[in-house]
């Protein structure tokens, strides 16, 4: 347990350092920018069928009692859009994550396997086609359980747990591929994946409470990143030292 901590730690210590290197503060704000303009321009089309949407899950819940009553009756139809506006927040940090993974990765990779890896071979086990089905497995993964795990959230005592537990899946899933793609063969992918699994999901529930803190999440996506390839670069050298040493 302890060597998973010190490796976690470390690995968040060492991504905030590489955060502040001038062409890793270039990466932080588009991502962000980008998914919030297009969850705006979607809105601007979509929002009369969200809202309608939304309603009728509302009334298929005991928050229909008392939204038809006394001041509730009045401001229902403000109240279905307030949590609309609160859906979208997540919604777009979710998106910033997943350009962040797809499209900005090999640059943080790339600069970080520079900088601190100089020694590991370059095996190329990933590929373009697996980082964008990679991608997809985890969001839909994650919105399936989003959905699924929805009353639970507002009717039990797991409100805050579970949010967590599905951003620490989406966090290591999303990078992991990404951060030893350009590194690691197939076979040292799964074996990595095997041995570091807990460190990942661990890895991934901080950066999901990270999320929590307010205004943190415009600039946590590259952070989250370069978490991830440092801890999953360190994890295959270990892996490779250890075959060496064995």
């Amino acid at each position: 347990m302890t060597d998973t901590m010190s490796s976690v730690i470390s690995a968040l210590a060492d991504a905030l350092k590489t955060f502040f290197h001038p062409r890793m503060l270039s990466l932080v704000l588009w991502p962000m920018l980008l998914a919030a303009l297009l969850w705006a321009g979607a809105a601007m089309y979509f929002w009369g069928s969200w809202i309608n949407q939304l309603t009728l899950m509302v009334q298929a819940t005991p928050m229909q009692q008392w939204v038809e009553q006394g001041f509730f009756a009045i401001a229902s139809h403000y109240l279905i859009g307030i949590i609309l506006v609160l859906l979208l927040f997540p919604a777009i940090y979710v998106t910033a994550l997943l350009i962040t993974a797809t499209v900005a990765m090999p640059v943080m990779v790339a600069h970080v396997a520079r900088r601190d890896y100089p020694e590991l071979e370059l095996k190329k086990g990933g590929s373009a086609a697996g980082s964008i089905w990679n991608a997809l497995v985890a969001i839909v993964v994650y919105c399936t359980g989003w959905v699924l795990s929805l009353p639970l959230w507002l009717f039990s005592p797991f409100a805050f747990l579970l949010p967590i537990l599905l951003m620490a899946y989406l966090n290591q899933r999303l990078f992991r591929y990404d951060a030893l793609g350009e590194h690691a063969s197939p076979e040292e992918y799964g074996q990595v994946i095997e041995r570091s699994s807990f460190r990942l999901y661990l890895l991934g529930a901080i950066t999901g409470l990270l999320q929590l803190v307010p205004l943190i999440g415009f600039i946590l996506p590259v952070y989250v990143g370069l978490a991830f390839t440092h801890l999953c670069l360190a994890e295959l050298k270990a892996l490779r030292q250890s075959g060496i040493n064995a």
